[in-house]
């Protein structure tokens, strides 16, 4: 599989997964760990639309603000950064991650808010809780007025507004719900 070319001011779905299924966070202390090297590693080079972090697997929604040879390198050095603290951490060895992280040019601006809603209700998708109270997505930096390194005003601009970014969630939630009472 050709892996997608990343450009600077680019808009990208980047995701992955634990090898073989594999969990990448045991607890919460290893998401919060992700993110602190995320922001270490990549902030600057890219800006954070959205994120959510699930047990065996990650959703970030980007814009490249660096050419992709120093983004690329940055993505590296987080992931390898990260990989070596998990694998101490629980006595491991090996890759934690399937090869290469996949990533998903986001060509328009509707694809990018149905994304910024898909991401935020992963907890909903896989594990049927709450997203609205998971802790370990950017929904609620988006719904707080705590400073936060996500680029709230931008995204809920594109909503057009806090209301309408809530509604727009809880539409879509409705939704899923629905079909999956039919199933």
């Amino acid at each position: 599989m050709k892996l997608e070319v990343l450009e600077k001011d680019g808009y990208y779905h980047i995701y992955n997964k634990g090898i073989n299924g594999c969990l990448i966070f045991e607890n919460d202390e290893n998401k919060i760990f992700f993110l602190k090297q995320l922001s270490k590693y990549l902030l600057g080079k890219i800006s954070i639309f959205g994120y959510c972090l699930m047990d065996n697997h990650f959703h970030l929604v980007i814009r490249l603000n660096d050419e992709e040879k120093i983004v690329t390198q940055a993505f590296s050095n987080f992931f390898n950064s990260y990989v070596k603290a998990f694998n101490k951490d629980i006595d491991r060895t090996g890759s934690l991650f399937e090869k290469h992280f996949k990533r998903i040019k986001l060509n328009d601006e509707n694809y990018l808010k149905q994304l910024i809603i898909y991401v935020h209700l992963n907890p909903k998708h896989h594990l049927d809780l709450n997203f609205q109270e998971y802790k370990f997505s950017s929904y609620q930096a988006f719904i707080s007025d705590k400073e936060t390194k996500i680029e709230r005003e931008e995204v809920l601009k594109l909503f057009g507004g806090l209301e309408n970014f809530v509604f727009c969630h809880h539409q879509k939630n409705n939704f899923l719900t629905e079909i999956h009472t039919f199933e």
